[in-house]
């Protein structure tokens, strides 16, 4: 079996950016179901984080990296979907995608349109099909329908501006919460109908003012323990928790018996992973991003850009608080 170097990025033990280390490590042939790409471009994602610190327990030592964009090398027994020389991109377990080159699962890699770049393919696929499957797929009893008010936490985040964009496709009344006066700009210029400034305003009290008291049918949460309490204060009767991360910190544990005085509320955690789970759904999420990023109702914004060797810094400007949009590590 040939075998071809590669850089990447591992950890032997759960902690802080200092524990990401960039080693050289061999590549061998694909296996039955498996392609090796090489990579483009990276993406970086919370879920990385939570992966190195340890709030996702993993065996080590671990790659990291969930997102990514690039060229197939080699295709393995079974493989239809795609052939040396595609141009791919994809959101997947296992992780690893902090390298030059892999082997991977091929269920989950998609053929990226020309008219999509590997920097916009690399940034976009895990946020774009998060944002995909809780606007599509994450729903409230009855349904979104055009109108529909839905408030969306880390507005100005790398799922945040694709979700404003989204949902002001669908015709959504989109309240978006950030933690600065300027990120908050950026949501309402990505298409949020309202914007709050969560660090200076009540946002259950806005949220009640902007919907006349009524309450949001969802909300989106990825923050965790700093916004989940008073989140489902934003709800209206038989209104959808849909809580989808944990950037602040894990949720407290909490009584089911809340709900119901609170208006018979919904709760749900979501992972991107259950949902793309299969070859088919996989490609159908990606088929309706793909349509909306070609089409110009969702513009992928890119603010930050990190070399591979400098993944400890990207770390650090995303648990900081300190990034915008998505931000992708090159090569």
């Amino acid at each position: 079996m040939t075998s071809t170097s590669s850089k990447a990025v591992r950890i032997d033990q759960h902690g802080g950016p200092e524990e990401l280390k960039l080693v050289e490590v061999q590549v061998g042939e694909p296996g039955t179901g498996e392609i090796r790409i090489r990579h483009k471009a990276i993406g970086l994602n919370f879920i990385d984080v939570y992966q190195r610190s340890g709030l996702y327990p993993s065996p080590m030592p671990l790659q990291l990296g969930m997102e990514a964009s690039g060229v197939v090398e080699a295709v393995g027994q079974g493989v239809t979907h795609l052939k040396v020389g595609d141009r791919a991109a994809y959101a997947s377990q296992p992780p690893g995608s902090y390298c030059e080159v892999r082997v991977m699962p091929a269920k989950c890699v998609c053929r990226l349109p020309d008219a999509i770049s590997f920097e916009t393919g690399a940034a976009m696929m895990l946020k774009g099909l998060t944002a995909q499957y809780l606007l599509r797929r994450t729903l409230p009893q009855g349904g979104l329908k055009e109108g529909d008010f839905v408030l969306f936490h880390a507005a100005a985040g790398g799922v945040g501006l694709i979700a404003c964009q989204w949902a002001r496709a669908m015709g959504l009344q989109f309240i978006g919460t950030a933690g600065s006066d300027e990120k908050c700009v950026l949501a309402k210029a990505h298409g949020a109908a309202f914007v709050i400034n969560y660090n200076t305003e009540d946002f259950v009290a806005r949220v009640k003012e902007i919907t006349g008291g009524q309450g949001v049918k969802v909300v989106y949460d990825s923050v965790g323990k700093d916004t989940f309490e008073r989140s489902l204060d934003c709800l209206r009767p038989f209104g959808l928790m849909a809580s989808f991360g944990n950037a602040s910190g894990p949720i407290a544990p909490f009584s089911p018996g809340i709900l119901g005085p609170k208006g018979s509320l919904y709760v749900t955690r979501q992972t991107l992973f259950t949902h793309i789970a299969t070859r088919e759904s996989t490609q159908a999420m990606a088929d309706e991003l793909f349509d909306m990023v070609t089409s110009g109702k969702i513009i992928i914004r890119i603010d930050q850009r990190f070399a591979l060797a400098d993944v400890a810094q990207a770390h650090r400007a995303l648990e900081a608080r300190k990034t915008t949009g998505c931000t992708i590590l090159t090569l």
